[in-house]
């Protein structure tokens, strides 16, 4: 596990501590049908409609340089596209939020502002978020985005058009797509199309669809033509879910719960005392 792992981990089993073990289970983790995306990488060509689309419609603004800071730490942009070069061909790749089964996201987050919802989507609340950006180091995707230059600054991430589909309707990046790369529907049976695309194809795609299994599975599925870790995609995250991880730390370590607090309670007052109690020193220049 690198640094960055173990930050992601210790900050996710720290958040958890602090709330109940349900708090944010709204899904139960069988529930494969629900709504979900299946990108299909060799049909993209890099067109931007799906990232225009969506910047107009959510009113993102385009990354530049701005408060001393460079445009790439400055994206806020919901979708992102990336070109990698391969044997000479330039490969366009779509990135967003990966809508975690079990996102450590939610999990990470004290006020449940970060909320996995039955029909899929993970969403943000602005209304329940106390600023802490848990979610921000507990992704393993690095997804979430903060406006730290806004005077009331949001967590910013791809939410799957969440409001569009309570009405009924599909995510308006999979309608702007000229090249049908993106196709919207329930898990299961987007599982199941990617297996038929491979299979009634050979050599065209590699025997793996990215998100079916990573980090307990995701909403957001990859078919590709290329080996993903080529593409710059993470393929040491393992198939257990962040939070499954935090679980067995805690029945692991069950006194924490006990000693954590009053320690923590115990060196608060002693520094009070500490501070409030005047040296001979303090006296003395009195």
């Amino acid at each position: 596990m690198n640094r960055r792992d173990f930050l992601q981990t210790a900050g996710l089993a720290a958040s958890t501590l602090l709330v109940p073990a349900n708090a944010n289970a709204a899904v139960p983790l069988a529930a494969t049908r629900q709504a979900s995306m299946l990108i299909d990488i060799s049909r993209c060509v890099g067109c931007g409609s799906c990232v225009d689309t969506c910047m107009t419609t959510y009113g993102i603004p385009e990354p530049k340089a701005d408060h001393g800071r460079p445009a790439d730490e400055n994206d806020l942009r919901f979708v992102r596209l990336r070109t990698v070069s391969q044997n000479g061909e330039d490969i366009s790749i779509r990135q967003q939020c990966m809508h975690c089964r079990e996102p450590a996201c939610a999990a990470a987050c004290l006020t449940k502002a970060m909320y996995k919802t039955p029909e899929g989507p993970v969403i943000w609340r602005a209304s329940k978020c106390m600023g802490c950006r848990y979610c921000m180091l507990s992704c393993p995707f690095e997804v979430p985005k903060f406006e730290y230059f806004s005077a009331n600054p949001r967590i910013l991430k791809c939410r799957m058009c969440w409001e569009r589909l309570t009405d009924g309707k599909t995510p308006v990046c999979v309608e702007a797509c000229p090249q049908e790369a993106v196709m919207f529907g329930e898990r299961d049976a987007l599982v199941a199309e990617a297996r038929k695309r491979i299979h009634d194809t050979p050599g065209k795609y590699v025997e793996h669809i990215y998100g079916e299994h990573e980090v307990g599975g995701t909403n957001v599925l990859y078919l590709s033509s290329v080996p993903f870790e080529k593409l710059g995609f993470r393929t040491d995250l393992g198939t257990v879910s962040y939070p499954e991880y935090c679980r067995e730390f805690l029945y692991a370590v069950p006194f924490i719960l006990g000693i954590f607090p009053p320690l923590l309670l115990g060196i608060s007052r002693a520094t009070a005392e500490n501070a409030a109690e005047p040296t001979h020193e303090s006296v003395e220049q009195q």
